[in-house]
């Protein structure tokens, strides 16, 4: 009896290997190949323009083929029946890093390649500058942001070259510093500063934290915290958000009243992106920004993060070292003038952009 029990179960077992092997054998047929398809276009090593199209094509030597799909980021842009170069579309793909794949079906195989592009905006119009006037600026100011208003300038500085961590209002024409505040210089590095209505809102750099000042008396009525940006360096208005950098390539946008980071977007250039954004400025709907030990301002559209235009200072200050490089934008909205310094400067310019 046990024998006979012991049989049924052998060709029970035996049945169920059999059966399992044909399931295998099937799936094996319906799995990806791992050859070596590969694009022969696009060439990744090189950006795509936004707006301009995008020629795929693949190398591959079989003619003996069913169909081709090819994607970008995971959605279907094109397809064939072979692998004769299709084009796409780029105007509506968002700038940088994108993926891009192609499946090739031959009866129940599958091959695959895949891929990363960049988009790019086109070039930015390019500026150089004309020195209108020249003001005196305090040595001993580290600046980190700059703002003009009714007459004044409204400077806050880090704690750089043996200075301290302050928030300033300067006269413009004599560099005189009128009214000052300082920090525990042992706790915050002051960084970028911008003016909402009767409030300073002010940047420290990796304390986390930003502080809301009263614009006529300089104390502090609150702090707040970052969230997504993990740093502070440069922060603006444009009337309805503030806008801040934290040395990356992206603008962060902050309720004006509550400073919580609502949404951010990221800074694009005909190279790619454009980190170490620094001091800002909104000026006629862009973002002036310097970029970190440059003597680069780029002029950003904030609402779609395209570097828009360039102005090259290069030269305009002979005594700059390191670490006191060009930081510090300032704009008059009556006068349509417009100023810039950096850290530890003994002038401040007002300058003329040229168009080249």
């Amino acid at each position: 009896m046990r024998s006979g029990m012991n049989k049924r179960l052998f060709y029970m077992k035996k049945t169920t290997y059999i059966l399992l092997g044909l399931i295998l054998g099937l799936s094996a047929c319906k799995t990806k190949k791992s050859g070596k398809l590969e694009f022969a276009q696009p060439d990744a090593s090189k950006s795509i323009q936004q707006g301009d199209p995008i020629q795929f094509q693949l190398k591959f030597s079989s003619s003996d083929l069913d169909s081709v799909v090819y994607y970008i980021d995971n959605q279907v842009v094109a397809s064939g029946k072979d692998t004769a170069a299709v084009q796409v579309d780029s105007k509506q793909l968002a700038l940088g890093t994108r993926s891009i794949s192609a499946k090739v079906y031959q009866g129940t195989q599958i091959d695959s390649a895949s891929a990363y592009i960049s988009i790019v905006p086109p070039a930015p119009k390019e500026y150089s500058f004309e020195i209108v006037n020249k003001f005196p600026h305090d040595t001993t100011a580290f600046t980190q942001g700059l703002q003009y208003e009714n007459g004044f300038l409204y400077e806050s500085t880090g704690s750089g070259g043996g200075t301290k961590t302050s928030i300033r209002r300067v006269d413009l024409k004599t560099g005189k510093v009128l009214q000052r505040k300082d920090f525990d210089s042992e706790k915050y590095f002051g960084e970028g500063m911008t003016i909402v209505g009767d409030k300073i809102v002010m940047l420290t750099w990796q304390n986390m934290e930003g502080f809301v000042l009263n614009k006529s008396t300089f104390e502090l009525e609150k702090t707040f915290p970052y969230t997504n940006s993990k740093e502070g360096w440069g922060i603006t208005y444009d009337g309805k958000r503030l806008i801040k950098s934290d040395g990356t390539n992206k603008l962060y946008f902050l309720d004006a009243h509550t400073q919580q980071e609502l949404s951010s977007i990221d800074v694009y250039d005909e190279n790619g992106q454009v980190n170490a954004l620094n001091e800002l400025e909104y000026i006629d709907g862009k973002v002036y920004a310097n970029v970190y030990e440059k003597d680069i301002i780029a002029i950003i559209n904030p609402e779609t993060g395209v570097v828009e235009g360039r102005i090259n200072l290069v030269g305009i200050y002979q005594h700059a070292q390191y670490d006191n490089e060009l930081n510090g934008i300032a704009y008059d909205h009556v006068g349509k003038r417009l100023f810039v310094t950096g850290k530890l400067w003994n002038t401040l310019f007002e300058i003329k952009m040229i168009a080249r």
